[in-house]
């Protein structure tokens, strides 16, 4: 029989040979160009982003009150209580030398996202976290919020009652907890008393980020633009940018422009890599990664322990018997002497090593050491990123 390619492994000293024959070369490359005909395409708008149109992240401190007293202690959160008093000095109530309890009020942080183009008078969700050592917000009522942005003005107001996903049930010798009862959620809780000025329809120039960064994806969006609008209008300045000018007479705005482009299709490109997370044992490889010719071997050193406790009983009526457990241990050593190294042929794909290390039952940890070792000789071309 003759083979395309053979792959010969010796893993803790068990050789392992697998083969590609040749009768199945026509359906390997089928199946090939069948992966290669489904690739990615992606909508550019779903690559890529309008530099400007985005989220802002808002922020604010305020009160849950109404709690059943499961809220902040006076000892572990005393803001909890300044502010408190704080808040009811400023609606005319007089706290001076009060002993107030905080036991249904709890200080918290309140977190939301101002959407790109949001006018005033739009609705947003909000989430509301414990900030002291209140055990739950069920059942409380968030009062007036302002939510600043990172220049520090007021964008939104916060009020309204906190949703919680979650619960606490105890009683004198026994709890049970359920999700997480001090974080909780206000739908439409929020609104925005202040806009974002951005006026897209009047620019004659915008820039394209691409989410994922590269030459030639850039480079294939720009020609894709060109190829729609018949002008060079777009051109890739970068491998995270492509700059878009508004044709000369076009009849319409930018935002008709990005209306007709971000509908376009585009099979982005990427770089070989390999991403490891070395805590779970996952592995995501890329589909270009590939492997030169290199040799390889692995060994194991096992150690085995192994205790077998003896019992030895004295004769019956014999004086001064006693029962005495006597250990016996084994110890046995495997270094794993028998592994054999084997040559990976050029041009093997990182797909074809890995099914024949998964073919011998390689655990994912040891797959890791491997594809690290072949990387430091130089054999892997591909990135590793560990996270």
């Amino acid at each position: 029989m003759n083979y395309d390619k053979t792959l010969a492994f010796a893993v803790r000293g068990v050789r392992f040979i697998g083969a590609l024959a040749t009768g199945l070369a026509a359906v390997g490359i089928a199946i090939a160009l069948t992966v290669q005909t489904a690739a990615a395409a992606s909508r550019i708008k779903d690559i890529a982003d309008v530099e400007g149109v985005r989220e802002n992240q808002l922020i604010g401190y305020g009160l849950v009150v109404g709690l059943n007293g499961t809220g902040d202690g006076l000892t572990n959160s005393p803001f909890t209580l300044q502010s408190l008093q704080a808040m009811l000095e400023r609606l005319g109530v007089n706290t001076h030398g009060a002993k107030l309890k905080t036991a249904n009020v709890a200080a918290v942080m309140v977190t939301a996202n101002l959407p790109a183009f949001a006018t005033q008078g739009t609705r947003l969700d909000v989430a509301v976290s414990a900030l002291g050592d209140a055990t739950s917000l069920d059942g409380g009522t968030l009062l007036v919020t302002p939510l600043l942005g990172a220049d520090g003005e007021v964008y939104a107001i916060a009020q309204g009652t906190v949703a919680i996903g979650g619960f606490v049930a105890k009683g004198d010798a026994a709890s049970i907890t359920k999700g997480v009862p001090t974080t909780g959620r206000i739908s439409n809780g929020g609104v925005v008393e202040r806009e974002i000025d951005f006026k897209l329809a009047t620019m004659t120039t915008v820039r394209l980020a691409l989410r994922n960064p590269d030459l030639t994806t850039a480079r294939r969006v720009a020609i894709s633009i060109n190829e729609l609008i018949g002008q060079p209008v777009a051109m890739p300045t970068d491998p995270a940018t492509v700059r878009l000018d508004l044709p000369n007479g076009f009849n319409g705005n930018i935002v008709d422009l990005l209306t007709d482009i971000e509908q376009l299709v585009v099979e982005p490109d990427q770089p070989a890599k390999v991403v490891i997370d070395e805590q779970s044992g996952i592995i995501v490889m890329g589909r270009d990664v590939r492997v030169n010719t290199v040799a390889i071997a692995q060994g194991n050193l096992t150690v085995t322990i192994s205790e077998t406790p003896q019992v030895s009983q004295a004769e019956p009526l014999a004086p001064g018997g006693a029962t005495v457990v006597v250990p016996r241990t084994q110890v046995d050593v495997n270094d794993g002497s028998g592994a054999q190294l084997a040559v990976v042929q050029e041009g093997i794909t990182l797909h074809e090593l890995v099914d024949g290390l998964n073919a011998l039952g390689i655990g994912p940890r040891d797959l890791i050491a491997i594809l690290q070792a072949i990387k430091a000789a130089g054999a892997l071309q591909a990135d590793i990123e560990v996270l």
